[in-house]
């Protein structure tokens, strides 16, 4: 993540000895906004780093695009206002689904709102690519008790600001194979898979997703639409988010922390 991740702000520390004034590393939050053949596709707040794949993968797991193969280009906007770096132009290539800009408005949101803005729940339940209920992987839950270190240990921006969630990809063995940090959740799914995306791993059969915090329907919406048959998190997921697993044949952990964890679907992946 680029140095712009984070940075310092002099605060006022109170604490029982008394007061003190000192400086402290902040986690960075501000505005991109993705266009799609000059139509405004979506205003996310994000900490900045990895903004191609972040808008790569929003565009797979909106069901934009299939795959990065139909990006014909992506470019940051030096019109952009409040800074270059804040406006992607995307364009796509023939190959790709006719871009419906009246959809556009529908999912025209924040990282910080999860479904807010959406057209209705049902909008939001794009149909999937790829099968992940027929995927073979199985996991052991001592590979899964070890993940959220392994996470922690790779979260180098919340070392120095505890101010971003995460999300991070393994293999079933538990090997890991790209974390990416964000001030939103969305955020951190989305650059995790438009890595995935632009390196031409789609599907992510046989993999895992771990997410930092709760898993949310739209974290378990985003796994499935990257063919990942395997989420866990280490707080606890949502009603719609046990739901969808439930209906795709995904594996959904939650509450994985010291070792523990709870399996509310496909738990037959899960060995002892």
């Amino acid at each position: 993540m680029s140095a712009a991740a984070s940075g310092r702000r002099r605060l006022l520390r109170l604490s029982p000895e008394g007061r003190s004034w000192t400086t402290d590393s902040v986690v960075v939050e501000e505005p991109m906004e993705i266009r799609v053949g000059g139509v405004p596709v979506a205003v996310t707040m994000r900490t900045p780093g990895h903004d191609f794949d972040l808008a790569v993968g929003f565009l797979v797991t909106e069901g934009v695009i299939q795959g990065a193969a139909q990006i014909a280009s992506i470019r940051t906007c030096e019109a952009a206002e409040g800074g270059e770096r804040n406006l992607l132009e995307v364009e796509l290539t023939a190959s790709a689904p006719p871009f419906d800009r009246e959809r556009a408005r529908a999912f025209y949101v924040s990282s910080s709102c999860g479904l807010c803005g959406r057209a209705s729940l049902d909008a939001v339940r794009t149909r999937a690519q790829w099968d992940v209920a027929g995927d073979p992987v199985r996991v052991s839950a001592a590979v899964l008790g070890r993940l959220p270190e392994r996470l922690r240990e790779a979260q180098r921006v919340f070392e120095r600001t505890g101010g971003l969630h995460a999300a991070a990809l393994f293999t079933a063995d538990g090997d890991l194979r790209c974390v990416r940090e964000d001030v939103g959740r969305h955020n951190a799914f989305d650059k995790v898979i438009g890595w995935a995306a632009t390196d031409g791993r789609l599907p992510l059969r046989s993999h895992l997703i771990l997410a930092s915090g709760r898993a949310s329907f739209e974290l378990a919406q985003k796994a499935l639409l990257a063919g990942i048959p395997v989420l866990a998190a280490v707080s606890a997921p949502s009603s719609l988010a046990i739901e969808l697993a439930e209906e795709a044949g995904m594996t959904l952990v939650g509450f994985l922390r010291d070792g523990t964890m709870n399996v509310y679907a496909g738990h037959q992946r899960v060995e002892p």
